[in-house]
């Protein structure tokens, strides 16, 4: 082998290693948790998740499955958002990250009506606007009825709603991984050029309107590049 070749070879192998320590660490920089619920304790509320009513104590807790951690909502004829705060950059990580699943869907749920609007799953960035109005907030839901892709607003148009999920899962149980470009929808659907500071994140399953059960699980918050 001439020196030309070793050197070149040497160079090669170099590469490698470098492609092989550095692509790691440069994925893991690509995203940034919110929340992976590992340091929770299973049976309860995580301590920086704040409830928006006391009544909602029961509906929310931590449970595992597998070596997953993840929140387990029930809500027995109940809706009370429960929210983290969590400000990040969203022009640098645009991307919110999530994995969910529907255990239950709400008896004759239909979010198009306001006397059905309940949802198994509900995920929320939030936006500060207002003490008395409250913040503005992009919210995916995970519908049983409601069309894919169907755009809905409440809250006086402060929350403005988008259908991610329809049905019920190709199989029970199983969680699906959702990336979403909230810093695109927002801007969309609030018609604004500015790129929003968030607040936080928060999640719903609520049962109130139609007084039935909905129950579904949460895991694995992210923000992440685009």
């Amino acid at each position: 082998m001439t020196r030309a070749d070793r050197w070149s070879l040497a160079l090669i192998l170099s590469t490698f290693l470098l492609l092989t320590v550095a692509g790691p660490l440069a994925a893991q920089s690509d995203c940034r948790t919110i929340e992976d619920f590992s340091t929770a304790k299973v049976g309860e509320l995580p301590g920086d998740w704040k409830l928006r009513k006391d009544s909602g104590k029961e509906v929310y807790r931590t449970a595992e499955e597998s070596g997953l951690r993840f929140l387990r909502a029930t809500a027995k004829g109940l809706g009370v958002q429960v929210a983290k705060e969590y400000e990040w950059d969203l022009g640098a990580y645009p991307m919110l990250v999530w994995s969910w699943r529907p255990l239950e869907f709400p008896k004759g749920g239909d979010e198009r009506e306001s006397k059905t609007n309940d949802s198994a799953l509900a995920v929320y960035m939030l936006v500060p606007y207002s003490r008395i109005r409250g913040p503005k907030a992009v919210k995916y839901i995970w519908s049983e009825k409601v069309p894919v892709g169907t755009r809905l607003d409440s809250n006086m148009g402060l929350t403005q709603v988008r259908v991610l999920r329809s049905g019920a899962p190709e199989k029970k149980g199983e969680w699906v991984e959702e990336r979403v470009n909230v810093l695109e929808d927002y801007k969309k659907y609030f018609d604004v050029k500015e790129t929003p500071k968030p607040a936080g994140i928060a999640v719903l399953t609520d049962s109130d309107d139609t007084n039935s059960t909905a129950q579904g699980d949460y895991a694995n918050f992210r923000v992440c590049r685009q």
